[in-house]
């Protein structure tokens, strides 16, 4: 009986670890589905130093556009959507090379919605799981490192974005997209819209956000203990 407790132990270890594998995945993912929303778009184009468009493009221009890119994302419609449109002098907006990146896009972040799902009903079943079968220690205990590790790996992340932005935008570009598919004229419309500045806060926010949550999941927790005890 001895033997079976503990080998029934060393498996909710393991799903400790699991979890703890999970919640990076799902923080992350959920920090950027919350920045693919119209609101994000306002806020970032305001804010200060966000650098102009040197080929003509006004804040209200880009974010009407910049609006209609972030639809089609969303959307079920094919290209298309963004093919068909022109501007007032008749040219289209976006090129073939930009057009293709977007379905690139579309289909990447198709899939992340479908791994943040998983990721998010996997836990919450876990999670179900854990407290009625017992093991609800280890599930909060996976919960508290999967908190840590997010905060700990992000602000890495956020400190090399800082010292070596490009280097960094070009590695990840190139682990999420076939080489040199990404990579646009300063004319092209997509840069316009969202130039190096963009990209480089978009990663910042997205680390701030899972930090803040990792280290929210983690206190809550209790893998926090100085910070629960100086609040006692």
């Amino acid at each position: 009986m001895s033997e079976q407790l503990q080998s029934q132990k060393q498996v909710f270890r393991y799903l400790g670890w699991l979890i703890t594998l999970l919640v990076p995945i799902a923080l992350v993912l959920t920090a950027v589905r919350l920045l693919l929303f119209p609101v994000f778009l306002t806020f970032e184009y305001s804010t200060p130093g966000f650098p102009p468009d040197s080929y003509g493009f006004t804040k209200e221009e880009r974010l009407y556009w910049s609006n209609i890119a972030l639809e089609y994302l969303h959307n079920d419609q094919g290209i298309e959507f963004l093919g068909d449109l022109r501007f007032e002098d008749g040219s289209p907006v976006y090129n073939e090379r930009e057009l293709r990146h977007m379905v690139d896009v579309k289909i990447a972040l198709a899939n992340a919605q479908k791994v943040w799902l998983a990721s998010l009903v996997l836990l919450a079943l876990l999670g179900v799981w854990a407290w009625q079968g017992g093991w609800w220690q280890a599930y909060r205990a996976g919960l508290g490192r999967g908190g840590l590790v997010s905060a700990l790996l992000i602000l890495v992340v956020i400190v090399i974005v800082l010292l070596s932005f490009g280097v960094f935008f070009v590695a990840f570009h190139n682990v999420f997209f076939e080489p040199g598919t990404w990579m646009f004229l300063w004319s092209d419309t997509l840069i316009r819209l969202f130039p190096e500045r963009f990209w480089r806060d978009i990663f910042i926010y997205v680390g701030a956000i899972t930090a803040g949550l990792g280290l929210l999941i983690a206190y809550v927790c209790g893998s926090l203990p100085s910070l629960s005890r100086a609040t006692r």
